[in-house]
């Protein structure tokens, strides 16, 4: 068994970006990438929204043309599910019994929808969407289908709602909070979703208990409520989170708490073994040095550049300024910052026009933002939010352009 100088678990965005800084930085090295999967690296986002209504196919998904892999020297294998890692040894073990040795590992598994765990979950017609299987198997189901309940009011489960109703589909969406996105924002913008939704044509139901799925003959047909209510669903879509993907690394005994602890380089308390990701939870220092794991493509692309600069040698640590977006409809958000406590709340410009901010002011420093189809709102937030300089919550919303708050740095 040869060692490799750097395996990489998990073959997505996470791994790509870190092999590809690593051959960037001139790093000679061999590099070993072990993938679950059975595509190369493909773009996620688009898998609930353009994908989903056809603008997009499997080919403009790749992120890199296969004769890419081959000419950064990269051992790219799919179909290999790590199983168990022996940090003593350092070596992991495979779904198919194979074991690669490693001088240092990278743990960019990333993480599995979670399922629900009521009657019914297991008929055929109830789906996640993760992968690009998943999105073929809904697409492809969205065709024959003439009604979609959606579990869970996130931004996954509100995309796939929007592209349903493009198709045509009668869909509903049922969530357990008292209000859509209440895990990620304010009410002003819960309800301005609840609108945008209702509007096209959705059915929202927050405070939704859902009991069980039925089926005729193995195939769901409808969602049953606590209260008694059903709710017709050729399709079911269940988007209520992911579960890392770190059951192998807390085997061996590293530290996890919602995902894989690491610290500021991406080091996991197992030696030689970093992590990125979704995965992995990190402590923040734009959050009060809460820990945090964080679902976005920027947050991937900040980590994945100091995980490279530390297999290299190189001290490094992630500071960038976390940020999000979503693309519902033809209104696009982008949420600049996690939301936390805030003492203060600003809105800027009208919501019934469909384009407006909100700034989220804690001890009179903007800690995050909402920017609704306000891309220049977007833009400022992002530099705000970065420099912790106090602010007053009428100047926020009194400015026309936000750079007009920042002082200026000598």
């Amino acid at each position: 068994m040869t060692t490799q100088d750097v395996v990489i678990v998990g073959g997505g965005l996470a791994a790509l970006h870190v092999a590809t800084n690593l051959r960037a930085a001139h790093f000679t090295g061999s590099i070993r990438v072990l993938s679950a999967e059975s595509e190369l690296p493909y773009d996620r986002t688009p898998l609930s929204k353009a994908f989903m209504r056809g603008e997009v196919d499997e080919v403009s998904l790749q992120l890199k043309p296969q004769q890419f892999f081959a000419s950064e020297n990269f051992e790219w294998h799919l179909g290999e599910r790590v199983t168990e890692v022996d940090a003593a040894a350092q070596q992991v073990t495979t779904s198919t019994g194979s074991r690669f040795a490693y001088d240092q590992l990278v743990w960019a598994a990333g993480g599995s929808p979670r399922a629900l765990s009521i009657e019914g979950s297991d008929l055929d017609g109830v789906v996640h969407v993760r992968t690009l299987e998943d999105a073929q198997v809904l697409r492809r189901r969205a065709q024959s289908a003439r009604s979609m309940a959606v579990i869970g009011g996130g931004h996954i489960g509100l995309e796939v709602a929007a592209a349903m109703r493009h198709m045509g589909l009668d869909v509903a969406v049922l969530e357990a909070q008292d209000r859509l996105l209440a895990r990620v924002t304010s009410p002003v913008v819960s309800d301005y979703y609840a609108r945008l939704h209702t509007d096209a044509g959705v059915k929202i139901i927050t405070s939704a208990v859902v009991e069980r799925i039925e089926g005729r003959s193995g195939v769901v047909s409808s969602v049953e409520l606590a209260d008694g209510t059903s709710i017709p669903a050729d399709i079911v879509v269940v988007g209520v989170g992911i579960i890392p993907e770190v059951e192998p690394l807390r085997a061996a005994g590293a530290v996890c708490s919602n995902g894989v602890d690491v610290d500021a380089s991406c080091s996991t308390s197992l030696p030689n073994v970093f992590a990125l990701g979704d995965c992995a939870n990190m402590e923040r220092h734009f959050a009060s040095g809460r820990q945090l794991r964080l679902e976005s493509v920027p947050n991937v692309t900040a980590q994945a550049k100091v995980v490279a600069r530390s297999l290299m040698g190189e001290e490094a640590s992630v500071h960038e300024i976390p940020w999000f977006w979503s693309h519902q409809y033809e209104t696009k958000l982008r949420t600049v910052g996690v939301l936390g406590a805030y003492d203060e709340l600003v809105v800027r410009g009208e919501p019934a026009t469909g384009q407006f901010s909100v700034a989220y002011l804690k001890d009179s420093q903007i800690v995050a933002m909402d920017c609704v189809n306000r891309m220049k709102d977007f833009v400022r937030a992002k530099e705000l939010v970065g420099s912790q300089q106090h602010v007053e919550a009428a100047a926020v919303a009194a400015v026309e352009d936000l750079r007009e708050l920042l002082t200026p740095t000598t």
